[in-house]
């Protein structure tokens, strides 16, 4: 496949958002077993909505959860990246590494892969001193990840965000420095 991507990895492509990623940016979003960690699936609209603000994330700060396809293929796989975040906590504001993929790219080291490379760029492109992940307790996939990667858990904190989902507001932050 021939698309423009702005790095890549051995077996992965990143890039900003398109509108043609948003039927299966759609579909993503609305994959119970996907969203099983957050409050709810989203709709077209939702997910239309969130695509726009990760766009313009990329337009403010250079990063963002990135579009993430197989190289080999083209296929759009979900997004592996860095968002800032300024939610009401005692480890923000900050920047917080990221990933949703769909379920066939489970399994097969795809989030391990790019959120090494983002890391790298984290520190070596972006100069940042600090990134931090989150994910809810039983979210033991992510857990794996942030720890492969190096990351450290800090704290386990009531997301504010999740005030009104109690069975999910218990979350684990992890952290790794420069």
């Amino acid at each position: 496949m021939n698309k423009e991507y702005l790095f890549t990895t051995e077996r992965l492509g990143f890039r900003n958002w398109s509108l043609d990623d948003l039927n299966s940016f759609a579909q993503l979003n609305a994959d119970i077993s996907v969203m099983e960690h957050f409050p709810n699936t989203l709709n077209i609209e939702e997910s239309k909505d969130f695509m726009i603000r990760l766009q313009k994330h990329y337009t403010s700060f250079g990063y963002t959860y990135f579009a993430t396809d197989l190289k080999e293929t083209g296929e759009f796989i979900g997004f592996i990246g860095l968002k800032y975040q300024d939610f009401e906590s005692d480890f923000t504001p900050n920047v917080d590494i990221g990933w949703r993929l769909k379920k066939s790219a489970w399994k097969k080291g795809y989030a391990t892969e790019g959120a090494k490379k983002c890391l790298d760029l984290a520190f070596n492109q972006f100069n940042l001193d600090t990134v931090i992940a989150t994910c809810t307790i039983q979210n033991v996939s992510s857990q794996k990840v942030m720890q492969k990667i190096g990351m450290q858990k800090k704290a386990t904190f009531k997301h504010p965000k999740l005030k009104n989902f109690p069975e999910k507001q218990t979350c684990l932050l992890y952290e790794i420095n420069r």
